[in-house]
């Protein structure tokens, strides 16, 4: 677990299942644009159940840390904070993926989570780089990275297929100072 002032960060388990179809459900359109679009039946709690599953073993594994993040005394997920494609050997690196509940944008609060899962990271998964990429339009996005030390390395045409296309996205990095191999 992960503690900030105001929230708790748990790694994703069975358990959150419904937790996280409900947080996808009442985000959707919050989500929408900066998101792949959903197949029919994505949401299923059945599907969800397997996901959360799958996302336990990755952590367990060692290529991806998922953690829920919830305001201390809730139960809704308050956000979301990913750290996927764990690649190790001479890379040690991982891309950071976020979204926050619409309800409490603006607050600090994903500043404040991330920049202690950042540091999760950093320290006891010893990973040198974390990159994170935004589209361009997601002025947000880019704000907070930049507030959390990431620095721009360049642009991907057609990166990643958004909301029905494929989109262009800044690509960005933080390094972890104190990492030695």
């Amino acid at each position: 677990m992960i503690t900030t002032d105001r929230t708790t960060l748990c790694s994703v388990s069975e358990d959150d299942a419904l937790a996280l179809r409900d947080y996808y459900l009442r985000n959707a359109d919050h989500l929408r644009p900066w998101e792949p679009r959903r197949p029919d039946g994505y949401h299923a709690l059945s599907e969800w159940r397997v996901r959360a599953l799958q996302f336990a073993e990755e952590a367990a594994e060692g290529r991806a840390y998922r953690f829920v993040a919830r305001l201390r005394g809730e139960s809704d997920i308050l956000a979301i904070v990913n750290f996927n494609n764990v690649v190790r050997g001479a890379f040690q690196a991982c891309h950071l993926g976020y979204s926050i509940d619409a309800r409490h944008q603006g607050q600090g609060l994903m500043h404040e989570m991330l920049s202690a899962a950042i540091s999760h990271v950093f320290l006891v998964h010893r990973l040198h780089r974390v990159m994170a990429n935004y589209l361009p339009e997601n002025s947000r996005s880019a704000q907070l990275l930049e507030r959390l030390g990431f620095e721009i390395e360049g642009r991907a045409r057609d990166y990643l297929w958004i909301n029905g296309c494929w989109r262009d996205h800044v690509l960005t990095s933080r390094i972890n100072p104190g990492m030695e191999v």
